[in-house]
Parts: C-alpha cells; sequence; structure tokens
C-alpha cells in the first residue's frame, strides 16, 4: 500500500486493511507512508512493516549528500521485499513513482485511478506510470474511493466490499474521568480554520456541562493559540504538550466528544469511533465528513457554522453516543 499523506487521507485508507484480510486471510500487508505518519501506522497490528519516506524533507534538500543517501536507503528498504499487488492510493506522480520502484513477484502487478474524482487530489501521467489502472466514480467518498479501488485491483466487486461498513483498527477505549472533550483545533490550511470566538463560545457551552477541555498542538503556533484559548477559558482548559500520533491517539482514545476542523485529528477521532462533531468550511462534507454513524456529524459546508449550530451537534452527538466503560 503506497499513501503517503496527508494524515486525515492516512486514517481513510484503514479501512481497506480490514477489507483484505478479511478476504485474503493471513495475507501481508506492508505500507509506505510519510514518516510523519509512521508512528501512528505501527500502532496498527494488522501491518507487517511500516516503510516511511521523508519526502517533504528531502525535497528541501535534494542536492546534500545525506539527501541522497537517505533515498538510497529507502529505495533499499522497499526492493528488500517483493509483492504481489502494490496499489497507489493516492493517484500522484510522486506516490506513483514508490509504487512504479517496487519489486513485484512473477505475476504481480501495480495499479492506480484510472480518473480523478470530485474534491480528490489526481495527476493524469499515473496513468501510464503503473501497470494497471480501474476507473473510478466522479463523485465519490474518499473511504469508499480507498475501499474500491482496493477491491478492483483485486478483481472483485467493489460494491459487495462497501456493503459492509468501514471497519477501523483500534479498539474502544474506557471513557476518561471527569469527561472530556478534546477541541481539534489545528489545521494546515487557513481555509479550514473555525474562529477563536467561535472556539471560546463553544468551550463555554461544554464547560457548563462538567466537562474538561484538552487542546493537542503540534507546533509553536498551534501552542500560542491553544495557551491563549486555555487562558480565556480557565483552568478545565489544558493544552497538551507536543506528542507524537501515537500519544495523541492514546489520549484522545478516552475522549467523551471530540470537535474539530477537518483535519487529521477529526478524521482520527472518526477513526476511533468517539461521538465527533467536524467542521467544515468549504463544501467537501460529501467527500471527507462523517457517514454511517448517527454519533459522527458534519456541520458547515460551503461557509463555516456558527457556534450555536456545533454546539446543537455537539448535544445530539452525546446523546446518542454508545456506552462506553468509565476509567
Amino acid at each position: 500500500m503506497v499513501k503517503l499523506s496527508s494524515l486525515g487521507d492516512v486514517i481513510q485508507t484503514l479501512p481497506v486493511l480490514h477489507d483484505l484480510q478479511s478476504r485474503y486471510p493471513g495475507c501481508r500487508i506492508d505500507w509506505v507512508v510519510e514518516e510523519a505518519f509512521a508512528d501512528l501506522l505501527r500502532t496498527v497490528p494488522s501491518i507487517d512493516t511500516v516503510i516511511p519516506i521523508a519526502q517533504r524533507r528531502w525535497r528541501k534538500s535534494f542536492w546534500q549528500a545525506q539527501t541522497r543517501a537517505a533515498w538510497q536507503a529507502f529505495w533499499l528498504e522497499l526492493r528488500s521485499q517483493s509483492y504481489d499487488l502494490v496499489i497507489d492510493f493516492q493517484g500522484l506522480i510522486k506516490s506513483a513513482r514508490v509504487a512504479r520502484m517496487a519489486r513485484l513477484n512473477p505475476g504481480g502487478f501495480s495499479v492506480t485511478y484510472a480518473n480523478a474524482s470530485d474534491w480528490c487530489a489526481y495527476e493524469w501521467p499515473v496513468r501510464w506510470l503503473l501497470q494497471r489502472t480501474v476507473p473510478m466514480e466522479k463523485t465519490i467518498h474518499a473511504v469508499a474511493r480507498y475501499r474500491s479501488l482496493a477491491a478492483r485491483a483485486c478483481g472483485q466487486d467493489a460494491a459487495q466490499w462497501l456493503a459492509g461498513a468501514p471497519v477501523y483498527p483500534w479498539p474502544a477505549v474506557p471513557a476518561a474521568q471527569p469527561a472530556l472533550a478534546v477541541l481539534a483545533f489545528g489545521t494546515t490550511r487557513a481555509d479550514n480554520l473555525w474562529p477563536a470566538s467561535d472556539w471560546q463560545a463553544l468551550g463555554r457551552h461544554l464547560l457548563s456541562q462538567g466537562l474538561e477541555l484538552a487542546l493537542p498542538q503540534s507546533s509553536e503556533q498551534e501552542w500560542q493559540w491553544a495557551q491563549q484559548l486555555a487562558d480565556a477559558l480557565g483552568p478545565a482548559c489544558r493544552v497538551w504538550p507536543r506528542l507524537s500520533l501515537a500519544e495523541v491517539r492514546q489520549r484522545m482514545a478516552a475522549a467523551t466528544l471530540v470537535v474539530g476542523v477537518d483535519s487529521g485529528l477529526s478524521h482520527l477521532a472518526i477513526a476511533l469511533n468517539l461521538p465527533v462533531v467536524q467542521i467544515f468550511s468549504q463544501a467537501r462534507v460529501a467527500r471527507a465528513g462523517p457517514v454511517g454513524r448517527s454519533h459522527q456529524q458534519a456541520v458547515g459546508g460551503a461557509q463555516a457554522p456558527q457556534a450555536e449550530e456545533v454546539w446543537l451537534a455537539c448535544q445530539q452527538v452525546w446523546a446518542v453516543a454508545p456506552a462506553r466503560p468509565l476509567a
């Protein structure tokens, strides 16, 4: 499996693991991913080997001997195994190049998308870089797109694979006490940001219900923003230290509620089957929002929602959340 980035897309690809292993018991699955996300994938038991790549870092120093040596080491690790099937789930030249370089068993082959889908990144030259391509619906949710690609790459009926709900790899854990709401405000896209005034208004609503609030952060800018919000909301709102993704997953798994913008951490909360309200400020809901679970809702769309709309959704998902033992 080649799915390099970003975090949300990597998480949305995870149900493919269950699909493959339920139909091909005992199959071995390796995954090439950007180094920033490798520690999270290493917490997934069904992945045999996580092969990290650092294209984002290496492209900033491609002329240096150390970078050239790192590329060589990556290619050696990638080609240390041979595969019956290599699937490029990203559909970009950078990912197809990786898939193309993987070593194949006799009769093995590589696959990617034959065409673009709405709101999904795709670069048309990939159709000539790999051995096979499969057609994809023009409008399709990202999770269904990845699962369909895997099914069709295996010569199977995608509709049968999609008839079952997506299954993520992490089991439920007891809920934290006192009840904890995680506010996943961070995003690498400016057009996904939600105003600080709305986060403050929502935070006051949540505090009034007796919840404690947690603010994950992964950069100096996010830390400063989180600290300002925590100062405005008081001592029941705490900023988490900078953590690895594996550590964030472990802490977040105990949350009572997660509210987040369209970002990797809110998709992680969906994968953990938590009550989730996902805030959209652009029309990507049909491609990326939660589906099939009443305790996970998207709000907004072409424009960002108001705080009161998000608060109403919080009450709705909290009311129907599956029962969990208490920590």
